[in-house]
């Protein structure tokens, strides 16, 4: 095709579609048409008085590319890194409630765990198990005892009827009764049910960073650990 003819050419039936659609179907076009390829130029993207060819511009274009899917890459990498710190974290809360000689020696394990595995120094187990004795002795800052029809846990009935792990900020009542009341540093809990629909009671785990837990973030880790207790407590409960 000659400038000539290409001037002489009808803008409506050859669209910047058509022309697209023509280089795609025929990506050789301009290994044949080398000529044509030489007297195209691009506005540079970063500097509109300046031009590029069109072949700099597509290394550019490759280079940008290639720069996303390294860094796509690497998410990738750092994502599957927490996961295996995850996962040894979760063996070695399992292997300690393994060893654990009793209930009570149960719930120490699950208190030792989250706070030098995880480091979870915001932690809270709530056990629907009153009246046992070797529970009572160990109730304070992280075990509470108490029942599930209790006003108490009015605030997290919606928890406790879909028992499934929930991440998220914090209500202040909730807040309040698990971390105390003077405790307003708490800006993100996570919830795990503690048996199928939180029979046997739920752990929350507080951060002061509102976006720790997040309610879009993956809580498979969270259903781990409350399985893993679960089985711990109705061992010997």
């Amino acid at each position: 095709m000659t400038t000539r003819s290409a001037l002489d050419l009808d803008s409506d039936t050859l669209s910047d579609d058509a022309v697209a659609q023509y280089l795609q179907t025929h990506p050789d076009f301009f290994e044949r048409q080398s000529a044509v390829l030489t007297r195209l130029r691009l506005p540079h993207q970063r500097n509109t008085a300046q031009t590029v060819s069109l072949v700099e511009r597509q290394v550019e274009v490759l280079r940008e590319r290639t720069q996303g899917l390294e860094r796509k890459l690497k998410d990738l990498v750092d994502v599957a890194r927490d996961n295996d710190q995850l996962t040894d974290k979760i063996h070695h809360f399992a292997r300690r409630l393994i060893r654990a000689p009793g209930l009570g020696a149960s719930v120490e394990a699950i208190e030792a765990s989250l706070r030098e595995d995880f480091q979870a120094m915001n932690a809270v187990l709530v056990l629907f198990m009153p009246g046992i004795e070797e529970l009572q002795a160990l109730e304070g800052r992280f075990l509470r005892l108490t029942q599930r029809d209790q006003p108490d846990m009015k605030p997290f009935e919606t928890f406790l009827d879909a028992g499934k792990p929930r991440c998220g900020q914090v209500r202040d009542a909730q807040r309040d009764w698990l971390f105390g009341p003077n405790n307003i540093a708490i800006g993100s809990v996570a919830l795990a049910p503690i048996g199928a629909d939180c029979t046997l009671g739920f752990l929350a785990l507080g951060s002061a960073d509102s976006e720790h837990f997040r309610p879009t973030m993956s809580t498979d880790y969270l259903a781990r650990i409350g399985e893993h207790a679960r089985a711990a407590l109705e061992r010997y409960g």
